[in-house]
């Protein structure tokens, strides 16, 4: 009996250290074909410039060919579908965006639930929003805007972006939880097309990309009142945070990786680590800071965390301000 039981052990001592060995050894061959890491986003956007640089690091690293599979429509939902329901093998990856977690409360009914169908890979990049005004907005800190505000209730507009769920929406709607002030949302179809209104006075407030209102501001033809990190930005230094007079205020989209849920976590480690590295190499994080971001790099555990305070935080937001899909 004890024979017997001795033979039982080493045979399952043996089988461990054989499946640990197989694990060993897929993350070391990994990837022996092309992958694909799929993007909610056309061409051109923020995040496909992203996905781009991240894709030739991730070839250049990794020695076999990372392509970016454009695959937009539903507000990103399209693609990330895709992605859960490709096998789990790490040859189809997601493009992590801030529209994942403000989906998955956004959407009622959804075929898949992002943060139990996507496992966290790394994230890449946070990009800050800018909250700016026209120059007819006689406030000129985030205070005097607070008491104007209050002051001409419902009076102000601002961009509402893309429409109900967009994040140009949601932070301005964040700040009006936070502040009990009224401004009324204008949605635009076009993502540009705001931009008319706004440099004419017709809206008057947005909480935009800090890239994309960076001459703007630098020409005087809007004013910046705060960002909306919780640091202030190298490129605009003298420009507070909201968080600076509005505590716990803190908005940013953001970028990262995700893969279906069960892919190995050998092959995780070792996507994890090829980004770290590219976020750690001084020419790819400039790159990076020059897109206007701040790169956060960290493990999967710490990327799925980010992924899951906001999910959690833009829910929140959703449904206090009773957001629905038009």
């Amino acid at each position: 009996m004890q024979e017997s039981r001795r033979h039982f052990l080493r045979l399952a001592g043996a089988a461990a250290a054989l499946a640990t060995g197989s694990n060993i050894a897929r993350a070391q061959a990994y990837p022996t074909r092309p992958v694909r890491i799929v993007l909610g986003f056309g061409p051109g956007s923020g995040s496909d410039i992203i996905a781009r640089l991240t894709a030739q690091w991730l070839s250049e690293r990794l020695g076999q060919s990372f392509v970016v599979e454009n695959r937009p429509g539903a507000g990103n939902n399209i693609a990330t579908e895709q992605v859960v329901r490709a096998p789990p093998d790490g040859y189809t990856l997601l493009q992590v965006t801030l529209a994942n977690a403000i989906n998955a409360t956004l959407y009622e009914k959804l075929n898949f639930n992002f943060l139990r169908d996507i496992t966290p890979v790394a994230g890449i990049i946070r990009v800050p929003f800018v909250f700016v005004v026209h120059p007819s907005v006689p406030a000129k800190t985030v205070p005097e805007f607070i008491a104007y505000a209050k002051a001409n209730p419902g009076k102000m507009s601002y961009v509402a972006g893309g429409g109900n769920g967009s994040g140009l929406q949601l932070t301005a709607e964040l700040f009006k939880v936070m502040t009990d002030t009224d401004m009324r949302g204008v949605p635009y179809r076009q993502p540009a097309a705001h931009m008319a209104d706004l440099l004419a006075g017709r809206v008057q407030v947005v909480f935009d990309l800090l890239p994309s209102q960076i001459e703007n501001i630098k020409a005087n033809k809007l004013r910046a009142l705060a960002v909306t990190t919780a640091v202030r930005q190298a490129v605009l230094p003298d420009i507070p945070t909201v968080g600076e007079f509005v505590p716990g205020y803190e908005a940013s989209t953001l970028s990262g990786m995700g893969a279906p849920t069960g892919t190995p976590a050998s092959v995780v480690d070792k996507l994890n680590g090829a980004v770290n590295e590219m976020l750690a190499d001084s020419k790819a994080r400039q790159r990076l800071v020059e897109l206007g971001g701040t790169p956060i790099p960290g493990t999967p555990a710490e990327f799925g965390k980010v992924m899951a305070d906001e999910t959690e935080k833009w829910g929140n937001v959703i449904r206090a301000a009773n957001i629905k899909l038009e």
